[in-house]
């Protein structure tokens, strides 16, 4: 049984079995949680519901996360923001923050690490935390970070970027699909 004092917690991921055991997960532990499966959906519970905690998936069907990450941040701006994904870089990372995310977090993520990424106090330095070492990047990593950082300059249009970096739209598809590993 909810509370009117319970915390309110806003998801917006287009994964509906993620979406929806992250909702029951946060329910058990005495959160109100509503999901939204596109943005504008969100924006709407967003103007009904004070909102605690806003988790964003960076990668949503038909468009990118960041783009509601400032009319969230508008609307509920007491709220704490992050940014999941299961496609993190730096590029993007660095972006959500400057759009007025509070943090960003690479999925897997289990309940607890979410909950930790929000309730991180930023004002201390805790905000992003990387868990990879501080070595250098391998050519793979660094061609992977340059095809993020010019698909971010082209608000994630993969057609436009294959055309940026002269390469075919389908081999940028593939490459985009390979993360490689931070060594």
């Amino acid at each position: 049984m909810s509370h009117a004092d319970d915390p309110a917690f806003l998801i917006l991921d287009d994964n509906q079995v993620f979406a929806e055991t992250l909702a029951r997960s946060l329910t058990r532990r005495g959160f109100i949680v509503t999901v939204a499966h596109d943005g504008q959906t969100a924006l709407a519970a967003a103007a009904q519901t004070t909102f605690t905690f806003v988790a964003i998936d960076l990668q949503l069907a038909g468009d990118s996360g960041l783009q509601w990450i400032v009319p969230l941040r508008q609307s509920q701006p007491q709220a704490r923001l992050l940014v999941l994904t299961a496609y993190a870089s730096i590029v993007t990372t660095v972006q959500a923050i400057k759009l007025g995310a509070d943090n960003y977090l690479s999925k897997p993520a289990n309940l607890d690490s979410i909950l930790a990424a929000l309730q991180a106090d930023d004002s201390k330095g805790m905000a992003p935390q990387f868990s990879e070492a501080a070595t250098p990047l391998s050519v793979d990593r660094l061609q992977w970070e340059h095809i993020q950082q010019v698909l971010a300059q082209h608000q994630g249009n993969v057609s436009s970027t294959a055309r940026a970096l002269s390469m075919h739209r389908r081999t940028l598809q593939r490459r985009l699909a390979k993360k490689p590993a931070a060594k």
